[in-house]
């Protein structure tokens, strides 16, 4: 049985690889239930769960930025941080989908 791959993705493939890379590392993982159980949390808040450096916890806040799972607001001096709710829906959406998927092995 031959699978073809098509060179051009959908608009869901496409988000789905963009949040599942987002996800792809255990410290965003553990940003994500942090901010999961909270309404918003300034970075303080999330530095504190996390064995890393600053400015890795700053990288791992900017790719699930950029994704679109979460959002900053400013509030000077501070940026409170949430989950981005409707992007969020999608993801498990998405993911859930993609791993139900019925194949013949």
């Amino acid at each position: 049985m031959s699978h073809i791959i098509s060179t051009s993705y959908t608009e869901s493939e496409i988000r789905l690889a963009r949040y599942a890379r987002a996800l792809g590392h255990p410290a965003r993982i553990v940003i994500m239930n942090y901010l999961l159980s909270l309404d918003a949390c300034c970075f303080s808040e999330i530095l504190k769960e996390l064995p890393i450096a600053q400015a890795t916890v700053s990288q791992h806040l900017k790719e699930l930025k950029d994704a679109g799972l979460i959002q900053g607001n400013v509030i000077p001096p501070k940026v409170k941080y949430c989950i981005n709710r409707e992007n969020w829906a999608q993801a498990q959406q998405l993911l859930g989908d993609f791993i139900q998927q019925k194949h013949n092995f």
